[in-house]
């Protein structure tokens, strides 16, 4: 199976699927279309290996999850599901093909669940869960009880997949493996375009080509929203706009639809005056800090005035707005030491994140451990990944997180680790999960920040860390 195979769901909806099986259901994106379809009536079951926070719900839910990959989880089974994570020759992918059964990416999938809704897919190298997360609040707090897949969780609710009562669905769209390709929005949020997933795409030109692709198939009588800051998506305006699409852009420049004035950032959050086609809002506050918090919050404010929900209600939802889970997470502080949680991984995410952090540190100093995500990505962006990790003052770097992927000579964490512009004593490679809290344990002192931060199993670590931190 490849995603250049993949296909739009057609007429299927979600209920022609059957018992529905995913492989690895504990992951965040697996994790969200177990749970819509469990609250959506449908038989679900899974597979996993890890006992990942989001599986007790998901019982909850009536959902089964089997702790072993193996063939008899089939039974009873009428759809499997997997991601691209999962290689052709896994077990339960095997057994699917012998029996006949229906084979389903996730893209696939959830593109079945989205028929007949009106979808609002949100796309970019960075700030898709946050926009996506914040677009969701305030199609909630103005009513229309949506039906969504995040790919992490809104803070308050604890929850990244719902089955709503109302005509919208809003779901991240993942450029990553392509399968974005698959859905047909009603409206495509685009927050910026930078090189990453080369892998796939070849080049930073194939990669545009591609979110261009995924931008023209919104309905014709639907819209695109991007941000006017971005120089990795002006290609993609002007290109729509030649052939008569409808693109709103949001951002800090001065010919934006909607534009932001006087962002100020602090640890209480980010606010900013705005203007809808030269005429003024007033004040925007988003209760999380940082600037591009600031600009993917106006992308959901924008897309929602342009669909006519009222600017008090959406207002409303951004000053209450709970957050997302590992974005700017705090975990919680013992002995003066303030632990959160961060799923930035490329440079630019890590950067922003780390500078954000850093003002949060105030007087105290910046820990940061940091778990590589994919070879490629640590290997090509290398430089510019110690670059972000040396605006911290102490660095732990654990192993690439790469499943299926193999490490060539000089990759990899050390490589990395080298890389970093600190002092030796100030950085350190702890390949070992192991070992981790008690060298967070030795760098930290009272008033400092520590952060985890990158690949998706990093996130089970900062609990372990508050439990070294108040035995020390």
């Amino acid at each position: 199976m490849n995603t250049a195979d993949l296909k739009p769901a057609g007429g299927t909806t979600a209920e022609d699927l059957g018992a529905v099986h995913l492989i690895g259901i504990g992951g965040v994106g697996m994790g969200g279309l177990a749970r819509l379809l469990l609250t959506r009536g449908i038989p679900v079951s899974g597979s996993e290996l890890r006992e990942w926070p989001t599986l007790a719900a998901l019982r909850a839910l009536g959902g089964t999850v089997h702790m072993t990959h193996e063939a008899s989880n089939l039974d009873g089974v009428d759809t499997v599901v997997y991601s691209t994570a999962i290689p052709f020759e896994h077990v339960e992918l095997a057994e699917a093909r012998r029996r006949g059964l229906r084979i389903l990416h996730r893209s696939e999938a959830l593109a079945a669940a989205m028929t007949g809704r009106r979808t609002i897919a949100v796309a970019g190298t960075h700030g898709k869960t946050t926009t996506t997360s914040i677009m969701t609040v305030v199609l909630q707090h103005a009513g229309e009880d949506p039906s969504f897949v995040i790919g992490g969780e809104i803070s308050a609710a604890g929850s990244n997949g719902h089955h709503g009562s109302g005509s919208y669905f809003v779901a991240e769209a993942d450029e990553h493996d392509k399968s974005f390709l698959i859905y047909r929005p009603h409206v495509a949020i685009i927050t910026n375009i930078e090189g990453d997933h080369l892998n796939n795409w070849g080049d930073l030109d194939g990669l545009k080509a591609g979110f261009l692709e995924f931008a023209e198939l919104t309905d014709p009588d639907g819209f695109v929203v991007t941000c006017a800051d971005d120089e990795g998506v002006q290609e993609l305006i002007a290109g729509l706009r030649a052939k008569g699409r409808t693109v709103y852009t949001y951002g800090e420049s001065e010919g934006a639809d909607l534009r932001i004035t006087d962002v100020v950032t602090s640890v209480q959050g980010v606010r900013y005056q705005g203007w809808l086609d030269g005429k003024p809002l007033g004040e925007i506050v988003l209760a999380l800090p940082g600037r591009l918090m600031g600009l993917n919050s106006a992308a959901a404010v924008l897309t929602a005035l342009r669909l006519g929900l009222p600017l008090d209600k959406i207002t409303e939802a951004l000053a209450s707005f709970p957050g997302v889970r590992r974005r700017f997470e705090r975990k919680g502080t013992v002995a003066g030491v303030r632990v959160y949680d961060e799923y930035a991984y490329h440079p630019t995410s890590v950067k922003a994140a780390l500078r954000t952090l850093r003002e949060v540190a105030g007087d105290g100093r910046l820990v940061v451990v940091f778990q590589p995500y994919r070879v490629y990505r640590t290997r090509d962006l290398q430089a510019e990944l110690a670059e972000g990790l040396a605006i911290a003052d102490e660095v732990i770097v654990m192993e690439v997180f790469g499943p299926g992927e193999t490490r060539g000579p000089g990759e990899g964490g050390v490589a990395l680790t080298a890389a970093i512009d600190l002092g030796d004593e100030h950085k350190i490679f702890v390949p070992s999960w192991e070992d981790v809290p008690a060298e967070v344990v030795r760098r930290s002192r009272p008033g400092d920040v520590v952060v985890t931060m990158g690949a998706p199993p990093i996130s089970l670590m900062g609990d372990e860390l508050l439990v070294a931190l108040s035995e020390s």
